[in-house]
Order: C-alpha cells, then structure tokens, then sequence
C-alpha cells in the first residue's frame, strides 16, 4: 500500500492524524508528514484518514 497525500490541497487540517497516528503526524511547523509505505495492517485507519480529510487531499495506491 502506498500513501498519496496531494500536498497542494492539504491544509493542514489534521483530521487524518486522529483516524491514523501511526502513519499521519504534524510537525514542529504544523505541516503535515506522513508514511508513504505503511504496513497493510495500517489500511483501515489510513481509508478512515482518507475519509475523513476534509479535502480528499489523501489516496491510497495498490
């Protein structure tokens, strides 16, 4: 599984660091950073994450 985050639309919102921490984090500037290879027992949350943006700025590859 492969994490696509369209940075150009995130806003930094954070709604996918509530539904998937392990993968999605803010930094020290508030910007977000994330996984781009999380492990496969990860998909539910980042498919929540990706539900939840506000944006739709998060897809999921494979």
């Amino acid at each position: 599984m492969k994490v696509v985050v369209d940075m150009n639309k995130c806003q930094d919102h954070g709604q996918c660091v509530f539904a998937a921490p392990d993968v999605f984090q803010m930094n020290e500037n508030g910007r977000l950073v994330f996984v781009s290879e999380p492990d496969e027992a990860l998909r539910a949350d980042v498919e929540d994450a990706a539900d939840v943006c506000p944006l739709q700025a998060i897809s999921i590859e494979g």
